[in-house]
This record gives structure tokens, C-alpha cells and sequence, in this order.
């Protein structure tokens, strides 16, 4: 039988059981198969078919799973500290209302993100505008395609703030598996919570250092360092001999942390918790003088006993935020002043480290110019998209002090970028190893660009290598096949900027996806920015990697219009490749819910 032939189910149904569960659903079939009807006859289709497997089956499947989970330790005090945190931000939001105040004592909060919407609203939270919420399904019992849709915006949203999201899949997060869950919610916490600790943020971490060589070393450090600079920085001044390194063993006593507090607020916080021999009620007292300073959060008692580093880290930065001690002089401010971003630098700088750090690479990147230095990361990056292409003999590993060691790594990379016909001319290892912001952002560029080019290869279009003018025409086609008549002349085009070409295409590959209600002429500035905005939320909601910002498309930057409409294709071309490789195997297409975002490089 036909539905049979599907291969829905782990057993296939008999020819009477299957006309019984048509006969029931009756009266949703009576005007046609539409697709609210299909996706509920599906899904009643497969539950009756894997029910139909022996005692035997089913008993070990669910040991299986109970094995598989027991494997992942979920820790309560996390998820209590988390869910706070998402009961304090979202509280007021109108699409939450009937879900929140979250208990956290319940395991409440793995059922409330299966549709998707809560951990993208987190999102905002933590990076204001990331997300466009136009974009966003919002409404009781969505369907399997509408939480899909949610999961691609949230992974894809969270790579491009900065979160490590190799192993999480979209069927994860509708499954609520509480581990990745946990996982990605505390990335996003952390980003929010670590926004202003740097220079450009809080200015006055300027006190800390005495010199141009020690503010550059502060500039290079990433957010948790510079945490973990200025508790010792406060530590010294209060005379204290204690030097902490981590969030963990070196604040299980709580002594950082009372003269810390004692530093911070003198009059409210003293140094009587460290006469407490008990650790837990030290801890205890300590904590008790934080709540009368407005900052007892995301840690217990035990939580700092324990050495939690997550939930210690969390207290830190928030403290930080609250009170940080520090002071802005107008000698700091002049010194301070003296940092000044190119903002284009800036830009294309967030872009491709945001790109390495969804790549899946063991080394994340904080700091793209620095970290970079030593050639090793560049090599990973180089072994991710070409498995296999570096000679791991030759490569140093880091740490690394000698300026040679370092070379020899970046004459590694710019070799394989020339063998991978890359235009590394003008670039030579040293240039690399010392941080030349210009040289290292065109060849990243150049990387990311063979990146997307060696996608489209794979999925074999035209059965032949891609340039960019294959992606211009290949666009082009899409829209004007659609019926649309907006065209683009190239990526420097101009009417670019209204972004109704890019809706245009978006609907061209998914006609469903974009709600033409919500979309502007894109005739002033205000309208360019709402259709841009739309535009990247909508992409991503696909399930395309987008790392660019709603100004590089109102500004028409090229290179990121080439990245931007090479995504969009890498997404068309593969769905199409799956849809054809399903009609070849005359098995079904592949479901939604296996639609992840593991191991995507774009």
C-alpha cells in the first residue's frame, strides 16, 4: 500500500488499520487534504504504526534512552539559577504571559522551549535586535514545520552572537533535551552578562593598568579574564594576599569574595564571614551581606562550596555590573579615548570570528586579531573546511612564546592558501603572526568565500566549480522564475539597499516563508532597516547561517551581499538535493524534525 511505501513507521501498518485512522479523522478531511490536516494525520499515522512494535522492542528502546540520558548530568542549582534569570528578563513579555513565572523546581522549563520562542526572546535579551520577532511563530500548538522554523532562527541567531552550537540540533531543542538545553541557555546568559565587561563598555577598567603595554594586554583579554583581573585588582587594594585564577577552587573559602564585597561596600560588607570555620556557613554569611547590596544572585551557598564555575562566573559579572569600585578620572578618559575601532574593521571583525566559532572548532575566539596569531586556529579552521589538507607534523601546538614557532604557522596557512588557490600575494606568515588587522580580514574573507564556493561544488551545481557570477544568475533565475521582476546587476548594486530583491529570493526558494504584510517598500531609511532586519531573521528561520549585520545590507557592503545570497543558495540547492535523493530511495523526505544545525559550516 502506498502510505506503507512511505516508510513512516518503524512497522508497517495493515491495509484495515490504516482506512480505520482515515475514517477518524473524517471530518478534517472532508474539504481536502490541506496541510494542517496532513501534518495531524501524519503524526497520528506514526504513533499508531511504532506502537504496533513487540514488548521486547519497546522495552529496550526505552532503556536505550534512559542509558542515553543518564549520561549527561543535569545540574539543579544551574537550572534554578537559569530559570530566575528568564523569570527577572522576560516577565513582562506579552508572548510568555501564560507561561511564566517558571518553577524552578519543576522540569517545567524543557517543555516550555520546545516551540522555540522562549530561547529567542533570551536571545534579545542577551543582544538587543538580533532576532526580528516579525519573523518569529507565535501561537498555540504550532505545528512541526512552525518549531522548526523557530529552532533554524534560534541556532542560527545564537551562532551569530557567538554561541558553540555544533552539537545542537534543531529535534534536540524540540525534544527538550535538558543538558543541551541547559547548555545553550547559559552561552546566552553569558553573553549578556559579559557584554560590558571590556574597554569600550566601562571605560574606567581603565584604572587598572599603568602603561599602553598593559592596556593593550587588557585589550586582548577576553570578558572572564578581565573578570578575574579586577577581583585582584580589588583584592590588592584591600591589602589582601589572595590571588584568584578561576571561578572555581580559588573562591570554594569565599576569602576573595569577602574582601571582594568588603572592598566594594565597605559600609554594609565586612570581613566577619571569614571568622566562620564551616565553609557552608561561611558561604552562607557571605552571601547574606551580597543580598544587602542587591547582588545575591545566580549562586547558593553550596554552589560556591562546590566550585560551580558557570553559576560563580554569572556572580562575578553581575556584581561587576552592579558595583564594580572603579572610578573615571579625567587622565583615564584621555588614555581610554585613545582606543578608537575602525568601525568597518569592526565590523567585518565580528563577522568572520562569529563565523569561525560556528564552525566547530576546538579553540573558540575571543579576540580575532590575537588569537589568530599564532597560526594555529587559522589551521584549524583550513582542516575544517579541507579535512586532511594540514600537516599536523609541522604545526606547532600552543601555547606559544617564541615569535619563530608562531611564524612557522603562519607560513603553514598562507602554503595551503596558495594551494587552494587563494590570493595571498601580498601576504606573507609574519604579517600574520604580527597581527596585521587588514591582511588577516582579506584572507578570512578569502577563506570564507572558498568556504561557500566549496559548498556549492559539493552539492554538485552545474556539476562544475562555482563563481560568483554562477550565484548571481543562479539568483537572478530564482527570482524571475517566481514571477517577481525585482533583478540585481551585481553585488554592488545599489537597489539592493530597499532588500525587496532578497525577499523576493527568500520567496522564490520558500514561498511560505515570508509574510508580505509585514514587509516595507523600502523607500526611507527607517523602511530599508525594517526590510533588512526581516530579511536575515527570515534567512536564518530557513536554516541559513547569516553572520552579517541589517546596515551591510542597507549599505550594499559586497562582500557580505556575496556571503548573504550564497547562503540562501547553499540552503535551496541542498533542499532540493534531499528532496530528489528522497524520490530516487522512494523513502520519505526528510522530516523537519532532522533538520539540525550540527556540524553546518555556513
Amino acid at each position: 500500500m502506498g502510505i506503507n511505501k512511505l516508510k513512516l513507521f518503524q512497522q508497517p501498518l495493515t491495509k484495515e488499520e490504516i482506512l480505520g485512522i482515515l475514517k477518524m479523522q473524517g471530518s478534517l478531511l472532508q474539504d481536502g487534504l490541506n496541510f494542517e490536516s496532513f501534518l495531524k494525520l501524519y503524526l497520528d499515522l506514526q504513533t499508531c504504526g511504532n506502537h504496533q512494535l513487540s514488548p521486547d522492542k519497546r522495552t529496550s528502546a526505552f532503556l536505550k534512552l534512559a542509558t542515553t540520558t543518564l549520561l549527561h548530568h543535569i545540574s539543579e542549582s544551574e537550572k534554578k539559577a537559569f530559570v530566575d534569570h528568564i523569570n527577572t528578563y522576560l516577565k513582562d513579555d506579552v508572548a510568555l504571559r501564560n507561561l511564566l513565572p517558571i518553577d524552578p523546581s519543576s522540569d517545567s522549563l524543557f517543555n516550555i522551549v520546545k516551540d522555540g520562542v522562549l530561547l529567542c526572546k533570551l536571545i534579545n535579551v542577551a543582544v538587543p535586535e538580533t532576532i526580528d520577532e516579525r519573523a518569529l511563530n507565535i501561537k498555540e500548538n504550532l505545528n512541526v514545520w512552525e518549531q522548526v522554523e523557530n529552532h533554524n532562527l534560534c541556532l542560527n541567531s545564537a551562532k551569530a552572537i557567538g554561541c558553540s552550537v555544533v552539537n545542537i540540533g534543531t529535534q534536540d531543542l524540540m525534544e527538550g533535551r535538558p543538558h543541551l538545553v541547559l547548555g545553550l541557555i547559559f552561552q546566552i546568559i553569558k553573553i549578556q552578562l559579559l557584554a560590558n565587561v571590556n574597554l569600550k563598555e566601562t571605560p574606567e577598567l581603565v584604572e587598572m593598568v599603568n602603561d599602553t603595554e598593559e592596556m593593550e594586554e587588557l585589550l586582548n583579554l577576553p570578558a572572564d579574564k578581565v573578570l578575574l583581573r579586577w577581583m585582584n585588582y580589588h583584592l590588592q587594594k584591600a591589602g589582601s594576599l589572595k590571588h584568584v585564577n578561576n571561578f572555581s577552587s580559588d573562591i570554594k573559602d569565599c576569602e576573595a569574595y569577602t574582601y571582594l564585597l568588603h572592598t566594594l561596600a565597605p559600609q554594609t560588607c565586612d570581613l566577619t564571614p571569614l571568622d566562620i570555620k564551616d565553609p557552608l556557613e561561611r558561604a552562607k554569611a557571605l552571601l547574606i551581606q551580597a543580598d544587602q547590596i542587591g547582588c545575591c544572585k545566580y549562586v547558593s551557598p553550596k554552589d560556591i562550596v562546590d566550585g560551580s564555575t558557570n553559576l560563580n562566573l554569572a556572580f562575578v559579572a553581575n556584581l561587576f555590573h552592579e558595583r564594580n569600585g572603579l572610578k573615571v578620572e579625567y587622565a583615564a578618559v584621555s588614555f581610554a579615548e585613545m582606543i578608537k575601532d575602525d568601525e568597518q574593521i569592526s565590523r567585518e571583525e565580528r563577522a568572520f570570528r562569529m563565523w569561525i566559532n560556528s564552525l566547530g572548532i576546538s579553540t573558540y575566539v575571543n579576540n580575532l586579531f590575537e588569537d589568530l596569531r599564532d597560526g594555529w586556529i587559522l589551521l584549524e579552521v583550513l582542516d575544517k573546511i579541507v579535512p586532511g589538507i594540514v600537516d599536523w607534523k609541522l604545526a606547532n601546538r600552543p601555547p606559544i612564546k617564541l615569535l619563530l614557532k608562531k611564524v612557522e604557522n603562519c607560513n603553514q596557512v598562507i602554503t595551503i592558501g596558495r594551494n587552494l588557490k587563494l590570493s595571498v600575494v601580498n601576504i606573507a606568515g609574519n604579517d600574520v603572526a604580527q597581527g596585521n588587522r587588514k591582511l588577516i580580514l582579506a584572507f578570512l574573507w578569502q577563506l570564507m568565500r572558498y568556504n561557500m564556493l566549496h559548498l556549492l561544488k559539493t552539492i554538485k551545481y552545474k556539476g562544475k566549480e562555482v563563481s560568483d557570477a554562477d550565484i548571481l544568475e543562479w539568483a537572478n533565475s530564482k527570482v524571475k522564475t517566481s514571477g517577481k521582476k525585482s533583478h540585481m546587476n551585481s553585488f554592488k548594486d545599489k537597489s539592493l539597499s530597499t532588500g525587496i530583491f532578497f525577499l523576493d529570493l527568500l520567496a522564490a526558494v520558500e514561498p511560505r516563508v515570508v509574510n508580505w504584510q509585514l514587509v516595507t517598500k523600502g523607500e526611507s531609511e527607517n523602511d530599508k532597516k525594517q526590510n533588512a532586519e526581516y530579511i536575515i531573521s527570515v534567512a536564518r528561520k530557513l536554516g541559513c547561517a547569516i553572520f552579517l549585520l541589517w546596515d551591510d545590507i542597507v549599505e550594499v557592503r559586497h562582500k557580505m551581499i556575496l556571503i548573504l545570497t550564497a547562503s540562501i543558495m547553499i540552503w535551496s540547492l541542498a533542499n532540493q538535493y534531499n528532496k530528489a535523493a528522497a524520490a530516487v530511495t522512494g523513502a520519505v523526505l526528510t522530516s523537519p524534525l532532522h533538520n539540525g544545525n550540527k556540524e553546518n559550516g555556513l
